[in-house]
């Protein structure tokens, strides 16, 4: 099932931010958050899956996709859980499940552990305590953020840099990452939609939030997704998680890397979209 979400903005902190709605409003919603560079559109596939039972809402997050860029400091977990209260005061949902990956998954606890009678339930994709601060996954990160180009020569080039270091991303996954996070310049160079500048300085310089407060506190049902192959959430955090705290569960789909919904978006979107009937009955 395909589907064309609707589109809106909403203004908060002097940003105009952009949002996508798939499925009718009348329906209990979920509100989607992407990760470090990605956009709201990378959860068309799942919203697609789920819009016919919910309504699904994807943020730009500040600085991403068609959302207004802001001062490199504000890019950091307190001011993003702002914009997220302002978009949910925005569309009047007093409450809703929430689904979050890596960057957007920490935003997804903390919004959770601040305002934990909105939220019904949660998904994090592939992110836990201290993953942004230590391991492989973290240093790739760290590193990807001091050598990514500005700029690109064509769009096989582009295409090339997303293959090369993202070898695990379907056809589709690639196309999607060329159509909504790239765009051509009026020098006919191949340049990011986002603030890439100044979300790897913010990411190189800024503390990572600690989230074992937000899991300790966690009082809905929480699904944690981690990717089989994933250098950024290990193994033991995810039993570490479970033994905290009995409402979280947890579920690994093989094959993926730390971008699960890009990498196996047909099990990814089953386990999410499992968790999430659940909460209807």
């Amino acid at each position: 099932m395909t589907m064309t979400p609707d589109s809106g903005y909403f203004q908060h902190d002097g940003l105009n931010l952009h949002y996508l709605r798939w499925g009718e409003p009348k329906c209990l919603p979920i509100v989607m958050l992407h990760g470090l560079r990605a956009y709201a559109q990378t959860w068309q596939s799942l919203a697609a899956e789920l819009a016919e039972e919910f309504c699904c809402y994807a943020l730009d997050q500040r600085g991403r996709g068609s959302s207004d860029w802001g001062p490199t400091g504000s890019y950091h977990t307190e001011v993003y859980v702002r914009d997220l209260k302002a978009l949910v005061d925005h569309l009047n949902l007093e409450r809703f499940i929430l689904i979050g990956h890596s960057l957007g998954g920490t935003n997804a606890l903390e919004f959770a552990r601040q305002y934990p009678e909105r939220v019904a339930a949660l998904v994090i994709e592939d992110i836990g305590p201290g993953s942004s601060n230590r391991g492989e996954g973290s240093e790739r990160i760290r590193r990807e953020m001091r050598n990514t180009p500005l700029v690109f020569s064509d769009w096989e080039e582009a295409e090339n840099f997303w293959r090369k270091g993202r070898p695990n991303l379907t056809a589709e996954g690639v196309r999607s990452r060329l159509q909504y996070s790239m765009r051509e310049d009026e020098q006919g160079g191949i340049v990011w939609k986002h603030d890439q500048s100044g979300i790897a300085e913010a990411r190189l310089t800024i503390t990572p939030t600690d989230l074992w407060p937000a899991v300790e506190s966690m009082n809905c049902p929480t699904l944690l997704v981690r990717g089989g192959q994933s250098d950024f959430l290990p193994q033991e955090t995810v039993n570490q998680v479970m033994q905290c705290n009995a409402n979280f569960q947890a579920v690994e789909i093989s094959g993926a890397s730390h971008y699960v919904h890009d990498d196996c978006p047909e099990a990814f979107n089953r386990a999410v979209t499992s968790f999430v009937r659940e909460q209807l009955q």
